[in-house]
């Protein structure tokens, strides 16, 4: 189960390249973001790109916008009880698994950096998982998004999740083609006994 609200950028206004204010689940910290529609066109993915199965059915992703720096953030608390609640995760029997396709545009070294980052109940960090950018040499210096997946036990005490996309771009122009889509933090039960 994904923890993440809107981790595909189908919720809200949004549809066009143009940047919106506000994205539903996601705190925007700088910048504003862009909800592209894959049917946009204009050199942004499409159906046809390397992306997300079934991404196109989807209808959107996650771009930077037009501004040179854009950061989207989400707190998540972990669960209280069951499974992988604070005494499995205490335990050391809780993993998870952060993943996100992540991409950009053709021989352009715009990208999308995905972080987690897990807390304890004073705010403390306890651990931090890294994921892109997804470089031009990576895609072929193609237009694409490839899946990224990062999978390590929760640290033991951690109470919170810290989520962040940030979109980077690095050359000229004025679009920022840091591009994300189908972006997921999901908690399993590991089995492995104290």
């Amino acid at each position: 189960m994904n923890l993440l609200v809107n981790g595909d950028a189908e919720q809200g206004s949004g549809g066009t390249a143009e940047p919106v204010g506000q994205v539903v689940g996601w705190g925007v910290r700088q910048g504003a973001p862009a909800l592209v529609g894959y049917d946009v066109g204009d050199g942004y993915p499409t159906p046809d790109d390397p992306g997300p199965a079934g991404g196109a059915a989807g209808g959107r992703f996650f771009s930077g916008g037009n501004s040179p720096l854009t950061t989207l953030v989400q707190e998540v608390a972990l669960p209280a009880s069951g499974t992988t609640g604070r005494g499995a995760v205490d335990a050391g029997r809780v993993r998870y698994v952060l993943s996100g396709w992540l991409g950009g545009y053709a021989g352009q070294e715009d990208g999308v950096r995905l972080s987690v980052e897990f807390r304890d109940r004073a705010g403390t960090p306890l651990a931090l998982s890294v994921l892109g950018p997804v470089t031009a040499g990576e895609r072929g210096h193609a237009t694409a998004m490839l899946e990224r997946r990062a999978e390590a036990a929760v640290p033991p005490g951690a109470r919170s999740a810290h989520v962040q996309l940030s979109f980077t771009r690095t050359g000229a122009g004025t679009s920022n083609d840091g591009y994300a889509d189908a972006i997921s933090l999901s908690l399993a039960a590991s089995g492995r006994h104290s």
